[in-house]
């Protein structure tokens, strides 16, 4: 699946993410037409709009196959929103079907025990997004990814489960708080000692690198699926 901020403005992240799978021994599908997955209308109070355009995403992933998502987020929105906004619709089994389909992109490597074979590489800190730690549970998958790649040294950066102050509508609707998140845990990577800051959500890793630019703060920040294809 591709999410809407990697097929809009990173589309590296999921070229990599495909190109990492592929490299795993697994064969990608990509089908057309894919859209949003709904979370912002789910997130922002509007649950028929949200159940429209889950709707023809259900519709585009209809299959047995798994269904490989790069960000906890988006995951989280299918595995476990869809089944409560179709609860008792139509269509509410192919929703469950779908959420049981569903998975992250590092979960899926960690599931079927499949390496990548990435480029060796330098440190990394990493940043657990909320979603991927409090919505999916996880905060090893991404950690046991890294450690498959030859050379790379993960250096944990402190509060590393604190909320980057993204949220995605959060961020608009409380900005100077949002800013406030963003700048702490940009200073929290850097003071990792890595040069780069990694995560599995890219809407985390926009405003991370966003608020760094705008403060001067010398991290970069990079998806994991970008180190793991590289």
């Amino acid at each position: 699946m591709r999410t809407c901020l990697s097929d809009a403005i990173a589309p590296k992240v999921w070229k990599a993410t495909r190109r990492a799978l592929e490299r795993a021994g697994v064969d990608v599908k990509v089908p057309r037409g894919q859209t949003c997955c709904g979370q912002p209308a789910w997130n922002s109070g509007h649950p028929d709009q949200a159940r429209a355009v889950a709707r023809h995403t259900i519709k585009v992933f209809a299959g047995t196959e798994e269904v490989v998502v790069p960000s906890g987020s988006c995951a989280g929105m299918v595995i476990h929103s869809y089944p409560e906004l179709f609860k008792g619709e139509p269509d509410e089994a192919e929703a469950r079907d779908l959420a049981a389909r569903t998975i992250e992109f590092t979960q899926f490597l960690a599931k079927h025990d499949l390496n990548p074979r990435a480029k060796p590489c330098g440190a990394v800190t990493v940043h657990d997004s909320c979603h991927m730690l409090r919505m999916l549970g996880d905060d090893t998958s991404a950690r046991a990814a890294l450690d498959m790649v030859p050379g790379l040294e993960v250096r944990e950066m402190a509060n590393t489960d604190q909320c980057c102050g993204f949220g995605g509508t959060f961020a608009l609707n409380y900005p100077e708080l949002s800013g406030r998140l963003g700048d702490q845990k940009a200073h929290d990577a850097m003071n990792s000692g890595a040069p780069e800051v990694v995560a599995c959500d890219l809407g985390c890793l926009m405003h991370i690198a966003g608020r760094a630019h705008r403060t001067g703060i010398p991290i970069r920040a990079r998806h994991i699926s970008e180190v793991l294809g590289s």
